[in-house]
């Protein structure tokens, strides 16, 4: 593991007002769900929950996997709460959000890792207000064919897997595989060409532009549109360390190629994550 950096620069030194977040924890508290801004230390939190904006997070909090950079705790998951989909539905609907991501911890244990429940949640929303567009951001499932026909059926209007990072440093996607991912990408694609497929990844493990320029060549073969880039900041001392805090002109650089190989949005900045700003995406569709 790399020696961690001693100090962020400027550029990442967000400062995250509590005070935006009590409302916002209470509304989550009371629906009884939970989001991923919260479970993987997001640093847009203070920013999203003040403007009563959550992405959630469905099939528990624990997750079957150990990446070696995620917050998200690993163990041995409980049963599925079979009140979550209405649960989020509600929640979606209360908050007023018009745009709604959803994503998950990784379920190995599931035989469908997941796909049932991720169908019903969008299912349960969608009968609330079909106008809500919907995002799922899923974990790769094994390339289970009938969970990713599940998924793509649910009337989702964009489907993401994260690819997270370039094959040289997969060390840190434990119990994943690259060209895995990009098959599932490719197979989401097929199944459902007029789904938007998105895809994102962090900066800071110590990549190379060619790298990750092949990279989005290889998503954007595989039918990816739409991609997010931001930098990578560790959870603690335990995780994995940070190489590199990546100047705003390189993300800049990297999100011009993109479009330039004829992605349709990338959003790529230090404080981009998967789900931030989400529904800039789908207005450029």
């Amino acid at each position: 593991m790399e020696k961690a950096l001693s100090y962020k620069p400027l550029w990442l030194r967000k400062k995250i007002k509590m005070s935006d977040q009590s409302a916002m924890e209470r509304v989550l508290s009371q629906g009884r769900v939970h989001t991923i801004c919260e479970e993987a230390m997001c640093p847009n939190i203070g920013e999203c929950f003040s403007k009563n904006v959550a992405s959630f997070m469905i099939l528990g909090t624990i997750c079957t996997r150990a990446c070696s950079f995620c917050a998200v705790s690993r163990g041995i998951p409980l049963a599925l709460n079979p009140y979550e989909p209405e649960n989020v539905a509600q929640t979606v609907l209360h908050l007023g959000l018009r745009h709604v991501v959803i994503t998950s911890s990784t379920r190995d244990d599931l035989s469908d890792g997941g796909a049932d429940h991720f169908y019903k949640t969008v299912r349960a929303i969608k009968a609330l207000d079909d106008s809500i567009l919907v995002e799922l951001l899923i974990p790769d499932m094994k390339e289970n064919l009938l969970a990713l026909e599940r998924i793509v059926h649910s009337g989702a209007e964009i489907i993401g897997h994260n690819i997270e990072t370039v094959p040289r440093l997969y060390h840190v996607r434990k119990g994943s595989d690259y060209e895995c991912s990009l098959r599932v990408l490719g197979t989401l694609h097929i199944l459902n060409p007029d789904i938007a497929i998105k895809s994102g990844i962090m900066l800071g493990f110590g990549e190379r532009d060619d790298e990750v320029l092949r990279l989005m060549e290889d998503l954007w073969e595989a039918g990816c549109r739409y991609l997010s880039i931001g930098q990578y900041l560790s959870p603690s001392h335990k995780h994995e360390a940070v190489v590199e805090y990546v100047e705003p002109k390189r993300f800049e650089y990297l999100k011009n190629r993109g479009m330039e190989m004829g992605f349709s949005h990338i959003k790529s900045s230090p404080y981009t994550r998967s789900s931030y700003m989400a529904h800039e995406y789908l207005e450029t569709k």
